[in-house]
């Protein structure tokens, strides 16, 4: 189950404020150190297993552990469900995790070589002609966190089998097209994982907020979107939408940041303050996507984002374990390849 009203008490208490001292990696769980270790050498083992059942196997195995590192699984604890609301998810909170940035790093860091070997191995599966493919959604306000995501999850993964794509305001060829149009051409390919920095929900919250379409034009993109998902899904593209919750209060944080360091300006832009005056508005509007789109092949996570690392970690635990769950294979030799011809005509 996900994270609503009954859990904002016990998040403040075990996970949310009173770790807020905890946060910069002081505090460490000896159970999630020793769970760690148990998954490294693992992960070592793998790399001396000498049958592809065997990889495979200790891979699986592998990334049980990671996950036994979690109180409660995220793709849990954090879905969205009836009766949730983000105005309750606790920024600074990290349900579901009790350790602190040390322990995720760690975490972060082994399971990132396991995303790189499951994302081989989608990658491989889609050159031989399966349609398995991934897609994540990162949404959430201004300072979020969403570039460092794709940064830190992705650090040991391939380039060649993942596109990232940010969106911004519509073109004006963009707009001459149905809003679906921009998304449709920044799918992944067969074997590929694309990482949308915002998507196409914008093209609901925007006008919701902004009015700057007719209220009847985007409420129906809410069916349309689903639609579109469900299809999606139906073809072997797996979807992961995430939404960073970040406090108002952390928000501050960082933009002051931008606005005192040189190397930051660039990231400053006036209109991140125009929407921060509308936060209740976005929150309302937020809300109302959530309720309408998480649906059950594609659902939503609202994940508390103001701890950067517990946000990655998050993140890190839903891909990896996405991607183990496909239950992918390595494909094997061509019908037409004689082993032991090829090994004669390379000497």
């Amino acid at each position: 189950m996900g994270m609503g009203k009954d859990d904002k008490k016990m998040d403040a208490k075990d996970g949310g404020r009173a770790n807020k001292a905890d946060k910069d990696g002081a505090k460490s769980d000896k159970r999630i150190d020793k769970t760690l270790k148990r998954a490294e050498d693992r992960i070592g083992a793998i790399e001396t297993s000498t049958t592809v059942a065997e990889r495979l196997a200790n891979a699986a195995k592998s990334s049980e552990l990671l996950s036994a590192v979690w109180s409660l699984p995220p793709a849990q604890r954090l879905m969205f469900h009836h009766g949730m609301h983000v105005n309750d998810v606790i920024g600074d909170s990290t349900p579901g995790f009790d350790g602190g940035k040390d322990d995720a790093e760690r975490f972060i860091a082994l399971s990132s070589s396991e995303i790189a070997r499951y994302q081989n191995l989608l990658y491989a599966n889609g050159v031989k002609g399966s349609r398995r493919r991934l897609l994540i959604v990162l949404q959430g306000m201004d300072a979020s966190g969403k570039g460092g995501i794709v940064k830190h999850v992705f650090r040991q993964g391939n380039p060649m089998g993942i596109h990232y794509h940010g969106f911004g305001k519509p073109s004006a060829e963009e707009l001459a097209h149905g809003f679906l149009w921009r998304v449709e051409r920044e799918l992944p390919d067969p074997g590929w994982i694309s990482v949308f920095d915002r998507s196409h929900y914008e093209d609901i919250v925007m006008p919701h907020v902004y009015g700057t379409v007719p209220e009847s034009e985007w409420r129906a993109r809410y069916d349309l979107i689903n639609e579109f998902e469900r299809n999606l899904v139906a073809d072997g593209c797996a979807i992961i939408k995430i939404f960073l919750v970040v406090s108002k209060d952390e928000q501050k944080r960082h933009f002051l940041s931008r606005l005192e360091d040189p190397t930051k300006f660039w990231k400053f832009d006036v209109s991140d303050l125009d929407a921060r005056d509308r936060w209740d508005d976005y929150m309302a509007a937020w809300q109302e996507v959530f309720e309408r789109t998480s649906t059950q092949p594609a659902p939503w996570y609202l994940v508390p984002a103001d701890n950067r690392w517990y946000s990655r970690a998050v993140v890190s635990e839903l891909l990896r374990t996405t991607l183990k769950n496909m239950n992918m294979t390595w494909p094997p030799l061509d019908s037409g390849v004689d082993p032991a011809e090829a090994r004669r005509r390379l000497g």
